[in-house]
């Protein structure tokens, strides 16, 4: 792609990223004006926009409550469609997506059990859950890896199977703690379930860090994925230390997944149909397909989480749900689409 077209590809989607946090944040059981919330936002950035003309109420609500949750969202769906780029062009497999290897099952225990011990020893500091769900997914993420390891090698294959093992057992461990947190389960269930209902600025900066240096390392080796597209062997005659960088990738990719899936709960599909939408326009260089992916993540997930918040208000439906409702029928697509062509 010549590179007057990415820079206009990129101006577009960040564009349409820019009108949909705005569009979003302005969305509510409390109507505000768009041009409002345009000014409320970008003086509150910039300074260059007087917004003292509107009622403070109105502010607070923009700036405390809605904008955190348009911007949580919209970083969580930027990291999960980055981490499905990574995956699927690592695995070398459309079907791979942020959750193949068992991460966010380690964070959803690491959450459940925050849970439980909250209820059990009255314990509330403020970020007890995304800590223990950021440390389950860094523990799941561990043992997957060192069962998947053969010799100083991690086969692909190995590294799914080790994946589906490590889930399976991490669901039920999740069965258990949620049978003995008894009132708690509704709340579990919840977050199980994917949603940023009361999520604030303190939860953006703290995957920020996270999402931004991971997101930094995954760019920096999108020419190694690219040769990696060509097997394995291939990329070893190119240079490319295969192994390292497997490693590397493997890990950064999925601690991507755990920052976000610390603070937002078990969102799928974005890193699975992303991808795949967005490589339709751009091909496979992960050069143009990983920053891409990522803008069309952020305003997809910021769409989502508008349907979810508003579609039963005032009662709200977990944006894990919404994903899902598009993502299965998607993922059966791509399913029906890999049996031809295996049989062809």
């Amino acid at each position: 792609m010549k590179r007057e077209h990415k820079f206009l590809l990129y101006l577009s989607l960040f564009s349409v990223l820019v009108v949909s946090v705005v569009m979003a944040t302005a969305i509510g059981a409390v109507a505000v004006p768009p041009g409002e919330t345009f000014r409320v936002i970008f003086s509150r950035l910039t300074g260059l926009f007087d917004s003292s003309d509107i009622p403070r109420t109105t502010t607070a609500i923009i700036w405390n409550l809605r904008l955190p949750r348009v911007l949580l969202a919209a970083l969580i769906g930027a990291s999960l469609a980055s981490a499905g780029v990574t995956f699927q062009g690592l695995l070398r497999n459309p079907l791979a997506d942020p959750f193949t290897i068992g991460v966010s099952s380690g964070a959803a225990t690491g959450a459940t059990l925050a849970m439980l011990l909250r209820q059990l020893y009255q314990l509330n500091f403020p970020q007890m859950i995304p800590l223990f769900a950021f440390v389950g997914a860094f523990l799941a993420m561990f043992f997957v890896y060192n069962l998947a390891r053969i010799g100083g090698q991690v086969p692909v294959v190995t590294l799914l199977l080790a994946g589906v093992v490590v889930s399976s057992f991490l669901s039920a461990v999740i069965s258990l703690l949620m049978v003995l947190s008894g009132e708690s389960m509704q709340g579990i269930f919840f977050w199980l379930s994917g949603g940023l209902m009361m999520r604030s600025w303190t939860e953006i900066w703290f995957v920020l860090p996270y999402l931004l240096l991971g997101f930094a390392i995954l760019y920096a080796y999108a020419r190694d994925l690219n040769v990696l597209l060509m097997g394995e062997e291939a990329a070893l005659s190119l240079g490319v230390n295969v192994e390292v960088t497997k490693k590397i990738l493997l890990v950064v990719a999925s601690l991507v997944t755990a920052a976000a899936v610390s603070v937002s709960g078990m969102i799928g599909f974005v890193g699975l149909i992303i991808p795949h939408a967005v490589r339709i326009v751009t091909g496979s260089d992960h050069r143009i397909l990983l920053p891409s992916s990522a803008l069309v993540g952020a305003s997809f997930l910021v769409w989502a989480d508008v349907v979810a918040r508003t579609a039963m208000a005032p009662k709200e439906i977990p944006v894990g749900i919404i994903t899902a409702f598009v993502g299965a029928p998607f993922f059966i697509y791509l399913l029906r689409k890999k049996k031809s062509e295996i049989r062809l």
